[in-house]
């Protein structure tokens, strides 16, 4: 099971600024739940809490107010119930690609032939059999992404969470790690949370879109498209993702609650 709930969920930061202290509210009051084996895709403008909601999931910031709970259990920092990938691949430099799978492995207790079998198979699932000896810096980006993937399905956690994986590759890099993320999350079957700026990658990726505003969820989308999307260009083709994307373009560029207050007093 792979559940995620999220109940009315703030996140205040005290910054200073020219000497003077200010509250920042990353997130107001977020309220959404993950199915177990759904992939949900986070998207808004910059700064408007999607990476800070997808590391209080992940335990690595607590919220002001609120809860977040996998399979009902309230989370209480990190857990290898949960894995995640950041925006850079963040791999240990002196380390192989299977040196920094198996370094997660052993973090979690596993050993011997079971570390190497586990670590050789998650490699085998992103494509890196035959690169497994490389270190990080005689890796292609899209490569170092995978050995990031690998890394974090290694621990076998329930939830995958994603910040903007692919947001530093090339296109043609992008698009094969799009299509090789939807083969490996129907093959695992892992619920996945996904940040991305990227309107196409959320609709072509997910299976409901959380648009956030202003630290807010301002619309969740279904997208109904057929699954398993294996023909990506037949899916960018369908009339059904156009319209999803147009329905998602329209909900970023209405008017947020803060324009429209200020329209109000004007």
């Amino acid at each position: 099971m792979g559940e995620v709930t999220l109940t009315n969920v703030s996140k205040r930061f005290n910054i200073r600024i020219d000497g003077q202290v200010q509250k920042v509210n990353a997130l107001s009051h977020v309220a959404f739940s993950v199915a177990d084996g759904e992939l949900v895709a986070l998207i808004g403008p910059s700064g408007c809490g999607k990476t800070t909601a997808l590391r209080i999931i992940m335990g690595l910031e607590t919220p002001t107010t609120g809860q977040v709970s996998v399979d009902g259990v309230a989370i209480n920092g990190c857990g290898y119930d949960r894995g995640i990938v950041f925006q850079h691949a963040e791999l240990l430099p002196w380390l192989t690609a299977y040196e920094n799978v198996a370094f997660a492995l052993e973090m979690k207790g596993v050993r011997g032939a079971v570390l190497k079998d586990t670590a050789m198979r998650y490699l085998d699932l992103v494509g890196l059999t035959k690169s497994v000896n490389r270190r990080p810096y005689q890796l292609s980006g899209g490569m170092q992404q995978r050995v990031g993937i690998a890394r974090a399905l290694a621990i076998d956690p329930k939830v995958l969470l994603m910040d903007e994986p692919f947001g530093a590759l090339d296109a043609q890099t992008r698009e094969q790690m799009q299509g090789e993320l939807l083969e490996i999350q129907a093959r695992t079957k892992k619920t996945v949370i996904f940040v991305t700026h990227d309107l196409d990658e959320a609709v072509l990726l997910a299976d409901r879109v959380v648009v956030m505003r202003d630290g807010r969820v301002s619309e969740i989308l279904n997208v109904d498209l057929p699954r398993p999307r294996t023909d990506i260009e037949a899916i960018r083709g369908m009339a059904a993702y156009a319209d999803l994307r147009f329905r998602l373009w329209k909900s970023l560029h209405a008017p947020s609650v803060s324009t429209q207050k200020l329209e109000s007093v004007n």
